[in-house]
């Protein structure tokens, strides 16, 4: 599957047990990173597990643009020889991040503060999404942009030949700010500052750190208060990859409402930034159980096991756990329109600037499917039909968008009458294997 290609329409029907080891791919976050920082560090990275979804091959095929040597050994395998902080050469033409806003805000950072010039691009998602969150805090270290009406791509940054340190409070919770800024900050003299009220994931801050930055993490009564001291020698590290909870999502909850379904997921990241939907369907009586807990490479990780749980209950989802689950909105709004009773998930308003409005996305197909629905700006409101209530017959639309798509397809394995998504292209954009995975543990997936 292509995200950048023709459409793909594709339908779930109600599927027998779900059972089988589900090897999903590499976590995107921690894949991106290490892309990056490898590029800035001096010497050669090796990296095991990459994901290999477009977003991720397009942040390598960025990196090569800004002068450093990326290398895939297939299976995983990847190496970076970096050029260094304050390294990357001026890239000779525009640099393409496709569906991707992690790989494009990350990489604003980074040149943001080199006397270097880039114009960035995207796909009709990702030129539609807002830019001057990022660019308003590269501004500060003497960058420029300029872009679209709206702070919309294409947009070229200027970057600041004289970069100076920062003190940024993140207005919303937003990791991809907050990398951006810390990322900027690596080329600039004397201490960048990065405030958040409200923690997100922090594998920036893991990595960093890992790579030898020197930074440190205090909480205080103003939020969390990220330093790092500029202009450091980062150095070449063995990464493995942890699989990505993200993407573990799905098969975990399609696993959770179809009947008769276990399915394990083996070496997967539980970064506590980034575990909230785990939490969550506990509390929803999920039968989910973490076995071989234990670290690699500064992670968390585990074999996730989640059985078929059918007294699954509604429940209102505290809004100060968003930021380590916002992604998986989606798939728990499919969760909870197969769960007795009202799920309430308040605090969701960043859902409406990811690759689509997540929100609207996800309450117009639930209503298609006989879901009632309810939002306002910062709420999506679902109200359950239990186990097998789902009446089902719709086609969602999934707007570009990889969770949309991979969340209805997940609705439709559990509901009375199939569920299609018109275009399953997007699903590629962070996990490729999606359908051969979901068919192999006996989903009842295709092509239309």
């Amino acid at each position: 599957m292509s995200g950048h290609g023709p459409a793909i329409p594709m339908t779930a029907r109600r599927s027998g047990p779900l059972k089988g080891t589900a090897k999903v791919p590499g976590d995107k976050s921690i894949s991106h990173r290490s892309l990056i920082l490898g590029a800035l560090a001096v010497g050669e990275t090796r990296i095991s597990g990459l994901l290999e979804g477009q977003d991720v091959i397009d942040t390598a095929k960025a990196m090569r643009a800004f002068g450093a040597e990326v290398t895939d050994h297939g299976e995983g395998n990847w190496s970076v020889h970096g050029v260094g902080v304050g390294g990357f050469a001026e890239p000779e033409d525009v640099i393409d991040c496709g569906n991707s806003g992690t790989g494009v805000r990350l990489i604003m950072g980074v040149m943001a503060t080199s006397p270097i010039t880039a114009t960035f691009t995207g796909d009709a998602s990702l030129r539609s999404r807002p830019m001057g969150r990022v660019t308003d805090p590269l501004a500060l270290f003497g960058a420029k942009a300029y872009g679209r009406s709206g702070g919309r791509l294409p947009m070229t940054v200027v970057g600041a030949a004289e970069p100076v340190p920062v003190r940024y409070v993140v207005p919303v919770p937003s990791a991809q700010v907050k990398s951006a800024v810390l990322l900027a900050g690596l080329n600039a003299p004397g201490q960048t500052v990065v405030i958040e009220k409200e923690a997100t994931r922090d594998h920036t801050e893991r990595m960093l750190a890992g790579f030898g930055a020197e930074i440190t993490v205090d909480d205080s009564a103003e939020g969390r208060i990220i330093t790092l001291t500029g202009q450091p020698e980062l150095q070449s590290q063995t990464i493995a990859v942890p699989r990505d909870p993200s993407s573990a999502a799905f098969p975990v909850c399609a696993a959770l409402i179809v009947e008769g379904s276990e399915v394990l997921v083996p070496n997967i990241g539980l970064n506590e930034t980034r575990a909230g939907l785990f939490t969550t369907l506990r509390e929803m009586g999920a039968d989910l159980s973490f076995e071989n807990e234990r670290l690699e490479g500064g992670e968390p990780v585990a074999d996730l096991r989640a059985r078929f749980s059918p007294g699954l209950k509604g429940i209102e989802v505290p809004p100060e756990r968003a930021p380590s689950m916002i992604d998986e909105y989606p798939i728990l709004s499919v969760v909870a329109a197969c769960a007795e009773g009202t799920t309430v998930m308040r605090g969701v308003k960043e859902l409406r600037v990811k690759e689509s409005d997540r929100i609207d996305a996800m309450a117009r197909g639930l209503e298609a499917c006989g879901v009632k629905v309810e939002e306002d700006e910062d709420t999506l409101i679902v109200h359950g039909l239990g186990q097998g209530g789902v009446p089902g017959g719709a086609t969602a639309a999934a707007r570009l968008d990889h969770r949309i798509a991979m969340s209805f397809l997940c609705l439709g394995m559990a509901s009375q009458q199939p569920v299609s998504v018109d275009d399953g292209s997007p699903i590629a954009t962070s996990f490729p294997i999606f359908e051969g995975l979901m068919t192999g543990l006996g989903a009842a997936v295709e092509r239309n």
